[in-house]
C-alpha cells in the first residue's frame, strides 16, 4: 500500500489560511457583513441537546475543512461527516474552539463548571467533590433551578463524587436521570467491547480483561496483561485488531472490526438509550438494562447531555463503516526523532509513552483510516440522535437549542510521533462548537466564526440560551456567551488557555495567532493542593530558571505542524520570556485554585497577580519578532 507523507506546505496552508481569518473577529466572507437580530430576553426556554464526543479530531469534519481550505477532505485524507455537516448549516460553527485540558476529566470539569482548571482546581484525573466553599453549581443543576429536566445518556466523566468519610465516593451525576455508558450498558452487556478491571480483596489492581459481545450472543473474554500475546488469540485477526504496540501502553486498541453491526455498538445503545426516553412521554419505561426509569416531561422543558464513547479507544469501527475508508490511501504525518532532541523532558516523556512512529507504513495507514470511520459512524448516529430530538421538540411545540461540541479534546495520528492526547500540540487541543437555534434567534444559519473561543465558553452560552441572567446569576463562570461574542468585538481574545498534570506532570500552555508556547508549573510532579504548600512556591515557575521550567516555543508563522522547538534558540529569548510571564501570572497568581480532595474543605487561592487574564498580548505586540525562517529546521 502506498504511503505518502504529509507534507508540511499542506499543514501549513491550513494553519495558515485559519489564522488569516482568525483576527479580530474576521468571519467568513460569505457572511461576514450578517446583520444579526438582536438579544432578547428569552420568552420560551427551548429545549437544550447537548452533544459532546470523545477524542475527536477538528479535521475529521468534511465542513470544517472545506471552510478552512475549500477541501472537503482532511489533510491526512478522506473524512465524511453529513451530518454534522448538516447542523454545521443550519446554526453557527466555531471553527477554532480550544479545550482546557487535553484529557477527559479535566477538559470536561471545565465545560461543565464553566471554569478554567486553575479556577476550579481539577487538574486531572484526580477524584475531586462537592464539600468546598468555592463549589458553584454545574450546568445541569444551574438549568433545573431554571425550571429544565435533565438527562444524561453516555459519558460523564467530569470525577465529581459525594464526599464520604476522608475520601470520594459516588460519582454525583447531577442529572435528574443518568444512563451511564459503563455501569448501565457496557457492563450489561449492550456493546461491542468492555474492559473489565480484576482486583483482590483489599482492592489492589490485579489486571484487566477485555469482553468483545457478538451479535449472536457470543462473548469472548480473556486477560490482558503485560504478559498478553495477540498472536495467541484468533480473535484479534478475526477482527483485525491493531494495538499500540510500541506505546508503553501496548495493550490499546487503536484499529479494528468492531463484532457488532451499526446500531448495536456501545454508542448505537447510547441512542437507543435516547430515543426510548423520548418515546415514553409522561409515563415510566423499561430500560435495555432492566430498570425503571421515567420518560421525558412534556409539560417542562427538556435538557438532555448526549455524550458519545467514539472515536475514543477501542478504535472499532462496524464493518460497513470501516469498509469504506479501508483502501483510500492516508497521508502519514511528517515526523523526525530530530523534533524530541529539542523538546523539554516533559515533553521527551510524552513522546516516550505515548510514541507510535515505530508502527509499519501498513499499521498506520489502518489507524488513520479505523480513526476516521469510526468517527464517520459516529456521525451517522448523531444524525439519528438529532433526528429524534428535532421531531419531539415539534411535537410538543417547543423551540430547540443544540450544542454539537466536537471533541472534549482532539488527537493525534502520528503528529509528534504519537497516537494520543495529553500534549500542549494543536492537534490535541483545537475542537469544534456548533450552536443551532430552530429560531434562529441566537444562533444565525451558515456562519462560519474563525476567531478563537474555549469550551469554558459551553457554560454560559447554555445557560444563557435557557434564559438565566449570567451576568448577574452566574458572574464566576470563566467564558462567554457565545451568541455575544458573534455580536461584539469586546469578547475577543488573544489567547487561549490551558493546563494539564497528568501522563508528564504538571504543565500549562497558552496558544496565540503567532506562536504556541507551554511550560513545567511545578518543579515536581504531584497533586496541587496535596502535594505542594502554599506561598511562595506557587510562584516557582515565575523565577525558577528558563531550564528549569522547561518551555516549549512554536513560531505557527513558519512552523503551523510544532515541530521545531525555538523556546531556547538566541533569536527568541524576548518572546518565550514575556510568553513565560504571562501565562505564568495568569494560571498561577489570576485567583489561581488549589484543593486537597482528600479533606472536606480544604483550599488555597493564589491572587498575587489578580487581573492578569485580561485575554490581551499587548507585550508580544510591542516586540520586534525575529524572522522565522532564519531559525527554522
Amino acid at each position: 500500500m502506498k504511503i505518502i507523507k504529509l507534507a508540511s506546505t499542506i499543514a501549513a496552508s491550513l494553519f495558515m489560511l485559519a489564522c488569516s481569518q482568525s483576527t479580530s473577529n474576521n468571519y467568513s466572507e460569505s457572511n461576514a457583513n450578517q446583520t444579526l437580530p438582536e438579544l432578547n430576553e428569552v420568552k420560551q426556554k427551548p429545549n437544550i441537546l447537548w452533544i459532546i464526543t470523545d477524542d475527536q479530531r477538528a479535521d475529521s469534519i468534511a465542513a470544517f475543512n472545506l471552510s478552512q481550505t475549500g477541501s472537503k477532505n482532511s489533510p491526512l485524507g478522506y473524512v465524511e461527516s453529513p451530518n454534522i455537516d448538516a447542523l454545521a448549516a443550519e446554526g453557527t460553527m466555531f471553527t477554532h474552539a480550544y479545550n482546557q485540558s487535553p484529557g477527559c476529566a479535566p477538559s470536561r470539569s471545565s465545560m461543565i463548571t464553566g471554569l478554567y482548571p486553575h479556577k476550579s482546581g481539577r487538574y486531572g484525573f484526580e477524584r475531586t467533590h462537592d464539600q468546598t466553599d468555592l463549589f458553584t453549581p454545574p450546568v445541569p443543576v444551574e438549568l433545573r433551578k431554571q425550571g429544565y429536566q435533565t438527562a444524561l445518556f453516555g459519558k460523564s466523566g467530569v470525577r465529581i463524587y459525594e464526599y464520604k468519610n476522608g475520601t470520594t465516593w459516588n460519582d454525583l451525576g447531577f442529572y435528574d436521570q443518568w444512563v451511564d455508558f459503563k455501569k448501565d450498558l457496557a457492563h450489561n452487556n449492550l456493546t461491542d467491547w468492555v474492559k473489565i478491571e480484576h482486583y483482590d480483596k483489599n482492592w489492589k489492581n490485579l489486571g484487566k480483561s477485555e469482553r468483545f459481545v457478538f451479535p449472536n450472543g457470543r462473548v469472548e473474554e480473556y486477560r490482558v496483561d503485560r504478559d498478553f500475546n495477540p498472536a495467541n488469540k484468533p480473535l484479534e485477526q478475526e477482527l483485525e485488531i491493531l494495538r499500540a504496540h510500541t506505546r508503553a501502553s501496548n495493550t490499546l486498541i487503536i484499529g479494528g472490526q468492531s463484532p457488532q453491526p451499526a446500531g448495536e455498538t456501545l454508542d448505537g445503545h447510547i441512542v437507543k438509550s435516547f430515543k426510548n426516553f423520548l418515546n415514553n412521554p409522561d409515563r415510566p419505561y423499561r430500560t435495555q438494562f432492566n430498570k425503571t426509569y421515567q420518560g421525558v416531561k412534556t409539560n417542562q422543558p427538556l435538557m438532555t447531555s448526549l455524550n458519545f464513547h467514539f472515536p475514543h479507544t477501542p478504535v472499532l469501527p462496524p464493518k460497513s463503516f470501516r469498509d469504506r475508508f479501508k483502501n483510500k490511501g492516508y497521508q502519514v504525518p511528517e515526523f523526525s526523532k530530530a523534533e524530541v532532541e529539542k523538546l523539554p523532558p516533559q515533553l521527551q516523556r510524552l513522546y516516550k509513552v505515548m510514541k507510535i512512529d515505530g508502527l509499519s507504513a501498513a499499521e498506520k495507514q489502518q489507524a488513520i483510516a479505523d480513526y476516521y470511520a469510526f468517527c464517520a459512524y459516529g456521525d451517522h448516529l448523531i444524525g439519528e440522535a438529532v433526528n429524534a430530538f428535532k421531531e419531539y421538540s415539534r411535537q410538543n411545540n417547543q423551540e430547540y437549542i443544540i450544542m454539537m461540541t466536537v471533541g472534549d479534546h482532539g488527537w493525534q495520528l502520528g503528529e509528534q510521533g504519537i497516537e494520543a492526547k495529553f500534549g500542549p500540540y494543536n492537534t490535541s487541543n483545537q475542537g469544534i462548537i456548533i450552536a443551532v437555534d430552530s429560531q434562529q434567534k441566537r444562533f444565525p444559519a451558515g456562519k462560519v466564526v474563525n476567531d478563537f473561543v474555549e469550551y469554558v465558553d459551553l457554560a454560559p452560552s447554555i445557560l444563557a440560551a435557557a434564559g438565566m441572567d449570567v451576568a448577574k446569576e452566574a458572574p464566576h463562570l470563566s467564558g462567554f456567551d457565545l451568541a455575544k461574542v458573534i455580536r461584539s468585538k469586546q469578547y475577543h481574545r488573544d489567547y487561549v488557555l490551558a493546563e494539564v498534570n497528568f501522563v508528564m506532570g504538571p504543565r500549562a500552555y497558552l496558544r496565540s495567532e503567532t506562536f504556541a508556547f507551554s511550560m513545567r508549573t511545578r518543579p515536581t510532579n504531584g497533586q496541587p493542593g496535596k502535594s505542594f504548600a502554599p506561598g511562595d512556591r506557587v510562584k516557582w515557575a515565575l523565577n525558577a530558571s528558563d531550564k528549569a521550567v522547561e518551555m516549549a516555543l512554536f513560531d505557527l508563522r513558519c512552523d503551523p505542524a510544532e515541530r521545531n522547538n525555538l523556546a531556547y534558540h538566541p533569536a527568541y529569548q524576548e518572546v518565550a520570556s514575556t510568553l513565560r510571564d504571562k501565562l505564568a501570572r495568569i494560571v498561577l497568581g489570576d485567583g489561581r485554585v488549589e484543593v486537597d480532595w482528600e479533606k472536606p474543605n480544604s483550599y488555597h487561592i493564589s491572587n498575587f497577580a489578580k487581573g492578569a487574564h485580561d485575554r490581551k498580548l499587548t507585550a508580544l505586540k510591542n516586540l520586534q519578532l525575529p524572522n522565522c525562517q532564519a531559525a527554522n529546521f
